[in-house]
């Protein structure tokens, strides 16, 4: 039978990490949720400062371009080299710090909310600006209200030039008036289907409408979030039943939406099914995600009394472990499992990163910061074991092998990696290995350490 303290190990964080003893207590894990971990403060992102200044030299040098073409594309070349390190230098830290954590569970909620709230670095600009997204929007909300989390989020740059809320101008706006411009619903819509209520929920396109006319004014400048009156819609909307602003436009109209949205029922019983099919599988039971909504609605919308009430139903603990890791889970894993620390990843150079990190987590089906659309990665198992994507973890794991392990006994990183939950079936495998790597590699390619 296999211990709760090995579930919350794979299950509800990156796995095991010799010197460590995973803790199956949910009062423990709720604890490290709350706390900044040591790997955050060991391995910071840059500061938004940074990353507004390498945006703000991209911003000068088109505008250089005018009258110096020569000179504007030896600095704009200078400038691509400056975005591509730092963006390989967010990834490192990314790794570093699953690598590092002492609370496996509060990283994989900040990677559960990335992916909830998705924004794809595509581009110069998201691509230095998604980091911050998830390190200022996101991090520090996890174990707080979702209110919060989704006011930060829908306000912050990287969101507004993602869905094109910066293109939005309400019609009857003094802009909107003197541009002929008008509303974008993109955010709007992402908001009620995806981030709040889900699809199939208590909105209608009406509510949409009038959202996306109550955001008008979020907007971009070269210091970052700004609300600009002269593209706000005038006048009162109403989303879900509720009137809100009619007077002048205000960004606390804005947040009193979203704030209300987010104490909805349909929300709370959409993040819910949302987490327990992330961590657990689904479908979920409905009794499973009524006790959890409730507890979030009786709250105020504490995401903390969610994880709880998600962590206190038995169900969370059961076997077998029915989802699959996705690369970026199952590299960090085994990096883990091997005893790689994240100050082992310091020496690597930006093409150490592309050629040993971005390039296999894109062959094996998940480009890090990079999913295909708002609605993020899948869910589904399937989804990331094709023969395709399984080759690709078969390279890097026979990479991984000969770099690291060929020379370590494999029944002992057997154990390392995967404790009690190694199947006897892989045991055998590995203790009747012909050589130390195969034995090594088995572990790594075997359902067994690429479930969770």
């Amino acid at each position: 039978m296999v211990r709760r303290n090995t579930i919350a190990a794979i299950r509800y964080g990156y796995g095991f990490r010799s010197g460590e003893t995973p803790s199956a207590n949910v009062n423990v894990l709720l604890d490290g949720i709350r706390r900044i971990d040591g790997a955050e403060r060991r391995f910071p992102l840059a500061a938004l400062e940074v990353r507004a200044s390498i945006l703000a030299e991209r911003r000068d040098i088109r505008r250089a371009a005018k009258t110096d073409k020569a000179g504007a594309e030896a600095a704009k070349k200078k400038n691509r080299r400056k975005i591509r390190t730092q963006a390989s230098a967010d990834i490192k830290t990314v790794f570093q710090r699953g690598i590092e954590s002492k609370s496996g569970l509060r990283e994989r909620l900040i990677a559960f909310w990335t992916d909830h709230f998705t924004v794809a670095a595509n581009g110069p600009a998201l691509s230095v600006l998604v980091p911050d997204l998830i390190e200022n929007a996101i991090r520090p909300h996890i174990a707080g209200n979702f209110g919060d989390m989704l006011v930060a989020v829908s306000t912050h740059p990287a969101m507004l030039i993602y869905l094109n809320q910066v293109q939005s101008v309400g019609p009857s706006s003094r802009a909107g008036k003197r541009r002929g411009r008008g509303l974008n619903e993109n955010l709007a819509r992402e908001i009620l289907e995806l981030h709040t209520l889900g699809v199939g929920s208590a909105y209608t396109q009406g509510d949409v409408r009038q959202l996306a006319e109550l955001l008008t004014g979020l907007s971009v400048d070269k210091s970052g979030f700004v609300f600009r009156l002269a593209i706000a819609e005038p006048g009162e909307e109403s989303v879900l039943g509720k009137r809100y602003g009619g007077g002048k436009p205000k960004l606390g109209d804005i947040h009193e939406a979203l704030r209300d949205i987010a104490r909805h029922p349909d929300t709370a019983r959409h993040l819910a099914r949302k987490l327990v099919t992330h961590f657990v599988g689904g479908p979920p039971s409905n009794d499973w995600v009524e006790r959890m909504a409730s507890a979030y609605l009786h709250s105020g919308g504490d995401l903390t009394a969610l994880y709880e009430t998600l962590l206190a139903d038995d169900r969370a603990w059961e076997m077998p472990l029915r989802k699959a890791k996705l690369p970026f889970d199952f590299v960090v894993s085994a990096f883990r499992a091997a005893g790689v620390t994240g100050d082992g990843l310091n020496s690597l150079s930006p093409k150490d990163i592309r050629n040993d990190l971005i390039e296999p987590l894109a062959a094996m089906g998940q480009p890090l910061f990079r999913p295909t659309g708002p609605d993020g990665w899948s869910e589904a198992p399937e989804a990331w074991i094709t023969p395709a994507t399984l080759a690709a973890r078969l390279r890097w794991s026979g990479n991984f092998v000969d770099d690291l392990l060929k020379d370590r006994d494999p029944r002992e990183f057997l154990q390392a990696a995967l404790d009690d939950a190694a199947s006897d079936l892989l045991k055998s495998a590995v203790a009747g290995s012909e050589s130390r790597a195969e034995g090594a590699a088995l572990v790594l390619v075997s359902p067994d350490f690429n479930r969770r």
